[in-house]
């Protein structure tokens, strides 16, 4: 039986999807609630989680004079920086849907009772099953374990005449050779042919790194440095038919931006039913009629979902999905009779029945 609005549940709801700490609850038909038991089914909506890459490249201020004082052309000439998409990941999951609201009309002295979880969803009937578990993952930034160099870090490690000096090839021409006398000290030490040799092999290890370090920096003034960056963000989609929506946009300068930020380029999203879901027939073929106060399921329809951008696809894949699959329904004696009492436990995702059996009543 659907409820139109007079039957009305009173939930605790979690702040928004993604909550850790989802539980479930046992509701029991007793005179209370007239031993009726409310529950909602599902409406199938997409958690998006989409991975770029932030690149940013600084050209180093003495980029002009790398050839001729550190012997390559391999070098940044301007700054710039650019977003790659490199992964997206979709996952359905399950909302209860206000507007697929029913009851379970039993009887008196029924024993029956049914598992939802804190939104009044319906998991199960006599059976304890576990709330679905939340889809969103922690993302961790990848650590390479290379410290970063500044584009300007090289002048920690000039002398007051490099500052002094108002020529661009003379600085070049000095910088030049501090990095050689800093590559050759790194020799010596490697070699154990310095003047002044660490007393231990951490010793050792620090002033390497530093001399490492110090190299880098001055290198970068010449050939430039790249960062490169990891972002993630995420996106909730609920399809309702066949539909191309722009999902977000990507621009090379922002990165992830609105559908409605033509500074970037559009990110779609793509839905295409496959198959809408059907009514079981009879053994001539005939729909079969939902029985009297029939504990309502869905049968889930599918669509295939893509995401692409600039002609590229991105992901696809076919799921079910609630919205574009039909209602039916199991008869409710089967859940309360005394002996050979049946369970059933259904989809959290798409509300459909994946499991009936029998119970063993009292």
């Amino acid at each position: 039986m659907k409820l139109y609005g007079i039957l009305t549940i009173a939930a605790v709801m979690l702040g928004g999807f993604g909550s850790s700490a989802q539980q479930t609850k046992i509701l029991t038909a007793d005179k209370h609630n007239e031993y009726g038991l409310v529950y909602t089914l599902p409406i199938t909506t997409l958690e998006i989680e989409v991975t770029a890459k932030r690149t940013v490249s600084k050209a180093g201020p003495y980029y002009q004079y790398a050839k001729k004082f550190i012997g390559t052309d391999k070098v940044i000439k301007e700054d710039s920086e650019s977003w790659t998409i490199t992964g997206v990941r979709v996952t359905p999951y399950g909302v209860a849907d206000s507007e697929n609201r029913y009851l379970m009309q039993l009887k008196s002295g029924a024993v029956t009772y049914i598992c939802v979880d804190e939104n009044g969803m319906l998991l199960s009937i006599n059976r304890d099953v576990p709330a679905p578990a939340s889809t969103v993952a922690a993302y961790t930034p990848e650590e390479n374990g290379v410290e970063k160099v500044r584009i300007n870090e090289y002048l920690q490690y000039v002398n007051e005449d490099f500052i002094a000096s108002q020529s661009s090839a003379k600085q070049a021409q000095m910088l030049a050779e501090n990095l050689m006398e800093i590559r050759e000290a790194k020799i010596a030490l490697t070699r154990g042919t310095a003047e002044t040799m660490p007393q231990d092999g951490k010793q050792l290890e620090l002033m390497l790194t530093s001399l490492s370090h110090q190299e880098a920096a001055m290198t970068a003034a010449f050939a430039g440095v790249t960062e490169v960056e990891t972002v993630t963000k995420t996106y909730t989609f609920t399809p309702r038919d066949d539909e191309r929506q722009i999902l977000f946009r990507m621009s090379d300068f922002a990165g992830f931006v609105g559908a409605d930020d033509y500074s970037g380029d559009p990110v779609y999203i793509t839905v295409n039913v496959t198959n809408r879901g059907e009514l079981p027939v009879d053994a001539k073929g005939e729909e079969k009629k939902l029985p009297k106060d029939a504990v309502v399921y869905t049968i889930p329809g599918a669509a295939k979902i893509s995401v692409s951008s600039l002609g590229t696809t991105l992901y696809e894949r076919e799921m079910e999905f609630s919205q574009f699959g039909v209602r039916f329904g199991l008869n409710p004696s089967l859940f309360s009779a005394k002996k050979n009492r049946s369970f059933a436990t259904f989809s959290p995702i798409t509300g459909g029945l994946t499991e009936i059996g029998e119970d063993g009543g009292e």
